[in-house]
């Protein structure tokens, strides 16, 4: 009776409740909220009873999350996970569970649980033991809330050491197959001009190809050649396929890798290792691509784990973890395969991690070293964390970065510092992040930095992909990392020791007065966000993004993806750290009705930085953001975008249109280029499918 009279309470004054929450402390509001929904009928899957008793401080149901997402499926994880936690869990398990479910879950006269714990949310496993599965054998077990945890805890530990083995390939098809690729053939990409053997094509960053098959005069001409449909799990594919032996190598959005035939399309293996839902996501579950090393494919997992796998058959060669997803990181970005090691780095930036770059052995999985881009105490640069703000410092290191062999050094772009966009908690220049980072690929000491937006409280992650090139600067030939920025502004930086040599605006921005000798930019209050909100170009998508450029060394131009357009910035006091949890110290919004936006590629000058032409991929009068493409170029004066659902060719020298066709699909992969039998290809995933071009044969 009491718990009926609880809903009828809460149906009755729901809109009063709602009003209420903006005026109650945090932990009041959250649990408001909670019982709001119930009221509203959206929690129906929890017994009034259970819910009052997991509203408690203390609770092992942890229901805080369910105020902004009523979803138990999302919003409520395990908070009892550590080593201890899964060792009661064992002792559990083998008292009540095992001997239906079989040693450490992998089934007997019940089904196995470790795929079920992997891919299925945590409360799926917790309802299924405290309450059973109506209509099968599986009872309600003599648990309690913290109890039912613990097993699960146990359960995900073995799922985890068990995962990665499932790969499939087409009968015949691994006889076909030969896929070698030694340092040397990556040192001289340029040469073996067939293959695309790294995320950008080459070590410099470049994403430019010296074939000569697709021209200014025939590419009105291409036709699609193939198209290869992969599964639809998670958003668009944003990755960049590497193609070697006669292989395409595509990383597919959440948990696997697909190995086609680049010439046909047809597939010839699959890898999937499945991963928990419950992970801590800012953006979707993309992954942006692999490397590839020997006859090795090695790819970097949602849920933090490096996993090397055998090119020619996709069987798993090794898995080694990265990092774990529990404390906010994920693994976003392509590794980086230099010739005796495999270097990557983490996403998480928006959940409190302490940001790093690792590098691994090609061989076994073993850590090399690791270089953290938020230095802890007795560390340079730990200075300009106050206090304790470097624990939760942030700085992710979520795409690919570029490598000079000559100097064995790793050239790699850092993301925001933690809590995003309130600075006052965290007074100083925050290094590394928003920052290039030269590392030495041996050791993984730093040999210089470069920030380019200090105590960033925009969100304007330096992670761009690197361009390194040669370049006349005051008379001078001069080594440089050029770096078309999130903030706005293009660099142009000496490769050798770090020196600022110029930086100039490719788009509109309001937050910068000028650069002193170094590089060091005037931070303008005016662009600071507050808690009413400022406009501020260039917006937290833009002025360019993880979006790879390419670059020209001809020509010596960079074509850079570009969305102009502003946000309005918001901060708050109300700050709270939690292991897992979002940590942005309030928002950022696109929308404005009064604000024009457009979209370009646009070709930047390498010796000055001006923008040499620009091309209008769309415009409107009311201000928005949308992810584009990558860009490839050809040494025949080709430039290659992809923007929404179109593919686009223009003119290198002019920026006129030459070419475009409707996918069909969203185009945030990045296009590469690539021969087979003399025939040159142009490649570009869009939605759930690769898309293969060609010139037609005579």
């Amino acid at each position: 009776m009491a718990a009926l009279f609880v809903v009828f309470a809460l149906s009755v004054g729901a809109a009063v409740l709602f009003t209420a929450r903006f005026f109650l402390p945090p932990e009041a509001a959250w649990r408001l909220a909670v019982l709001q929904a119930k009221a509203t009928g959206q929690l129906n899957q929890i017994p009034v009873r259970n819910l009052v008793a997991w509203l408690s401080p203390g609770s092992p149901v942890y229901l805080a999350p369910l105020a902004e997402n009523p979803n138990p499926h999302l919003a409520i994880r395990n908070i009892l996970i550590s080593a201890e936690d899964a060792k009661k869990g064992k002792a559990l398990y083998a008292k009540h569970c095992g001997q239906c479910h079989g040693d450490a879950g992998r089934g007997n006269s019940a089904l196995s649980l470790l795929e079920p714990v992997s891919v299925k949310s945590d409360w799926s496993f917790f309802s299924a033991v405290k309450w059973g599965l109506p209509g099968t054998s599986m009872p309600a077990l003599p648990l309690s809330d913290a109890e039912v945890w613990f097993v699960h805890a146990y359960m995900r530990e073995e799922s985890l050491a068990a995962a990665g083995q499932a790969s499939t390939t087409k009968t015949g098809a691994a006889a076909r197959v030969s896929v070698k690729v030694d340092s040397l053939d990556i040192l001289g990409a340029d040469k073996r001009l067939g293959q695309w053997l790294t995320y950008a094509g080459n070590y410099l960053g470049h994403r430019h190809t010296l074939l000569s098959g697709v021209t200014k005069g025939n590419v009105q001409h291409l036709q699609l050649a193939w198209s290869a449909q992969l599964r639809q799990v998670d958003r668009e594919l944003q990755a960049s396929p590497i193609v070697a032996g006669g292989l395409m190598f595509v990383s597919e959005s959440r948990e696997g890798v697909t190995a086609l035939d680049a010439k046909t399309g047809d597939e010839v293996w699959t890898y999937r290792r499945p991963v928990p839902d419950n992970l801590p996501l800012c953006c979707g579950m993309p992954n942006r691509g692999v490397a590839i090393l020997g006859q090795t494919v090695f790819v970097a997992t949602i849920d933090g784990f490096l996993v090397a796998l055998d090119a020619n058959t996709g069987k798993q060669r090794w898995i080694s973890k990265v990092a774990d997803y529990r404390d906010g990181f994920t693994l976003t970005g392509a590794p980086l395969a230099l010739p005796d090691r495999i270097v990557v780095g983490v996403a998480g930036g928006e959940f409190g991690i302490r940001g790093f770059l690792a590098a691994y052995d090609p061989a076994d999985g073993r850590e090399l070293w690791k270089f953290y881009t938020v230095p802890g105490p007795g560390e340079p640069g730990n200075d300009t964390w106050p206090g304790d703000s470097w624990k939760t410092g942030g700085v992710p290191t979520w795409t690919v970065g570029a490598y000079d062999p000559e100097q064995d050094l790793v050239f790699w772009g850092t993301g925001n510092p933690g809590p995003v966009f309130q600075a006052d908690v965290r007074r100083g220049d925050n290094l590394y992040s928003n920052s290039v980072v030269a590392v030495e690929g041996k050791t993984g000491r730093l040999k210089w930095y470069f920030q380019f937006t200090p105590n960033d409280d925009h969100d304007w992650d330096a992670v761009q992909q690197p361009v390194l090139g040669e370049i006349e600067w005051q008379g001078k030939s001069r080594s440089v990392v050029l770096w078309p920025n999130r903030n706005a502004f293009f660099y142009a930086l000496d490769r050798r020791t770090g020196e600022f040599l110029f930086a100039k605006p490719f788009v509109k921005q309001t937050w910068n007065g000028g650069f002193d000798a170094k590089g060091r930019p005037q931070v303008l209050d005016s662009a600071r966000p507050t808690k009413t909100g400022t406009l501020a170009w260039p917006a937290i998508m833009a002025a360019t993004n993880w979006w790879p450029p390419s670059y020209d060394p001809t020509r010596q131009l960079v074509f850079v993806p570009t969305s102009d357009a502003a946000s309005v910035y918001f901060k708050t006091d109300e700050i709270r750290f939690e292991r897992g949890k979002r940590f942005e110290g309030s928002t950022a919004t696109f929308y404005n009705p009064n604000v024009p936006a457009t979209a370009y590629v646009k070709a930047i000058d390498a010796l000055t930085g001006d923008v040499r032409w620009e091309a209008v991929l769309e415009s409107s009068p009311t201000n928005f953001v949308w992810t584009v493409g990558g860009i490839l170029s050809t040494k025949t004066g080709v430039v290659f975008a992809g923007y929404r659902n179109y593919f686009h060719a223009f003119d290198a020298d002019t920026g006129k249109e030459l070419w475009k066709v409707n996918l069909g699909a969203r185009v945030r992969g990045s296009p590469i280029s690539y021969s087979i039998d003399g025939r040159q290809f142009i490649a570009v995933p869009a939605g759930h499918s690769v898309f293969a071009f060609a010139v037609p044969a005579p």
